[in-house]
């Protein structure tokens, strides 16, 4: 009643959201850490562990003549980084902020704002990851090529941009089915060890194995970006735009069960997770 209404124009109001999306993006890459430095380093530390997993495991198995010709190395790297933004990426919307979480008592936070900080977060720290160890092992290990590296940075987008999709999907129906998401949500994060295709190549594949992963659009991301980074590599079994339309698809499907969501919540939620 004693407040005064104030109208911002169109360009204050983007400035405004901007600015409250830069510092939840700040509060959500310190939700691991209070140090957001040791936040990233072990983000880091968690790929290179995985990167070194599936070396040891090659070599020990004799696989690495599976492997494409080139760096056996940035091989493993170009399924792993994709692997990982995809995941961090559903984790870090499926755990994000709903519209009974306080912080939506703050004017103007709201939900819109908490989705895409949590998801931009993600892809900011995988991004600085990838950065970091690429020119570590480029500058003290061996020098390498990638082909065309923007468009294989694309598809680490693609990546990204499918996982946002496939985490809104569960966000809005994790407060309906709190259990049933958790489990869903672990699942799919496991199966990707295998199904995500890191571990071989799609143009390798026999057509009744190949039918097993086309559906999968991490499959389709990391196919396509070994054919970017690999001169002598040519993806004839995936497609580009299929994880695109895949993630948009899904992500207007995420963004009505939101709103719909948003409508019907109850702070008895809370209670439920």
């Amino acid at each position: 009643m004693f407040q005064q209404s104030r109208r911002n124009s169109n360009f204050g109001s983007a400035i405004t959201i901007a600015g409250l999306t830069y510092h939840s993006i700040a509060r959500s890459i310190r939700k691991t850490h209070r140090n957001a430095f040791m936040s990233i380093a072990m983000n880091m530390l968690q790929v290179v562990i995985f990167v070194m997993t599936f070396y040891v495991m090659f070599s020990v198995l004799g696989l690495r003549s599976t492997a494409l010709r080139g760096d056996f190395l940035l091989y493993l790297m170009s399924g792993v980084f994709l692997y990982m933004t995809q995941i961090k990426t559903i984790g870090a919307v499926v755990g994000s902020e709903g519209p009974t979480s306080p912080m939506m008592k703050h004017a103007p936070m709201n939900t819109v704002i908490a989705i895409a900080s949590s998801a931009l977060s993600a892809l900011y720290i995988q991004v600085l990851s990838l950065v970091v160890i690429l020119s570590v092992y480029y500058v003290g290990f061996k020098h390498f090529t990638i082909e065309q590296p923007i468009n294989a940075f694309g598809m680490i987008l693609l990546a990204w941009f499918s996982g946002l999709g496939i985490g809104m999907v569960l966000l809005a129906a994790k407060p309906w089915f709190p259990t049933p998401v958790r489990i869903i949500t672990m699942v799919y994060q496991r199966a990707n060890m295998i199904a995500s295709g890191k571990m071989f190549v799609a143009n390798t594949l026999p057509p009744f194995m190949l039918k097993l992963f086309d559906w999968n659009p991490l499959f389709h991301c990391i196919d396509q970006s070994r054919g970017f980074v690999f001169i002598n590599y040519f993806p004839r079994n995936t497609s580009a735009m299929y994880p695109f339309y895949f993630g948009l698809v899904f992500l207007m499907i995420g963004l009505m069960g939101e709103f719909y969501t948003r409508r019907h919540s109850s702070a008895s939620w809370g209670a439920r997770r």
